[in-house]
This record gives C-alpha cells, sequence and structure tokens, in this order.
C-alpha cells in the first residue's frame, strides 16, 4: 500500500519560500534494519531506484555521514532516453535502521535543474514489517513534484519487490 500519510497528493510548495517538496510512504513487509541495507547498499540501490523504464548505474557510494554517491539514471526506450541523468550528493545523517538524510543535485549546464535538494528517509518497525517515509525537498522549477512523487512510488515499489521475503 502506498500512502502520504496525510490525506492529500503529498505535494507542497510553501507559498512564503516557494520551497517545492513531496513525502511518500509505504510499508513494507520487511524489518527496518534491511530496508535500510538496500539504501546503503549500491547493487541493491542500483536495482529498486530506477523508476519504471529506467536502468540506473552506481558510480560510487559512501554511505558515512559526510561521505557522497553519484549515479545515473539511464531511459531504456527511445522516450525516455532524453530524461536520463547523472545526480549525486552528501551523506548529512546515517542511523541504521531508522534514518537517512542526504543532498541531491543533478549534473547539468540547465538552471532549470540547478540546484540542491535534500531528501530525508525513515523507517519506522509497524507490525506488518517498516513504514519508509521519503521527503524530499527544494525540488528545481523543471521538476515538478508530481513527477517526484510517481518516481518515488515506483522506486518503493521496486525496493519492496527487492526486500520482502528477504
Amino acid at each position: 500500500m502506498t500512502t502520504n500519510g496525510n490525506g492529500d497528493d503529498g505535494q507542497q510548495t510553501d507559498t512564503r519560500t516557494g520551497e517545492r517538496s513531496m513525502t511518500v510512504s509505504r510499508v513494507i513487509e520487511a524489518t527496518p534494519e534491511r530496508v535500510y541495507e538496500a539504501f546503503v547498499d549500491p547493487d541493491d540501490l542500483a536495482q529498486w531506484l530506477p523508476p519504471t523504464g529506467f536502468s540506473a548505474e552506481v558510480h560510487h557510494l559512501e554511505p558515512e555521514v559526510g561521505g557522497t554517491y553519484r549515479a545515473t539514471f539511464t531511459g531504456e526506450t527511445e522516450e525516455l532516453v532524453e530524461y536520463g541523468s547523472t545526480f549525486g550528493g552528501t551523506y548529512l545523517e546515517l542511523v541504521p535502521g531508522e534514518r537517512i538524510v542526504y543532498t541531491d543535485s543533478f549534473e547539468t549546464d540547465d538552471p532549470a535543474m540547478a540546484g540542491e535538494m535534500t531528501v530525508t528517509v525513515t523507517f519506522e518497525a509497524v507490525s506488518e514489517g517498516t513504514e519508509v517515509t521519503v521527503r524530499h525537498e527544494g525540488f528545481p522549477p523543471a521538476i515538478p513534484p508530481s513527477d517526484a512523487n510517481e518516481g518515488w512510488n515506483d522506486s518503493l515499489e521496486n525496493l519492496a519487490d527487492l526486500v520482502e521475503g528477504a
């Protein structure tokens, strides 16, 4: 089941700052430790993070505070090729089985895609497994929060497929 926990579509724009963000949650039938591990293991990440129609290459991943990561999504069809991107950032907080906070930005010369975003992921043990909540903040102007919401829902479905029953 995918929800955003607050009865709306999870997308928000702060009218005071113009900050564009989204929040999505999903319960996954696995332990918080296993779900957390899938976020910090490069092989797992390459399997579940790309949304449908994309593949991923994780160039490097240093899951420690101050460590960095870099990855590329490649469109697998002619229609999606132009949406491929390389992105990366820095880990700000890592609490195994509980929380990950990292920055995220695209490698681009396009000012509409530039800027640093922040992603906060929490893992909460629930009776059915783990509730994973992703809060993605600071989208650049060219990225509609609705697209990010759809992408994260797709990615969390892939994550569930990877770790459930594992």
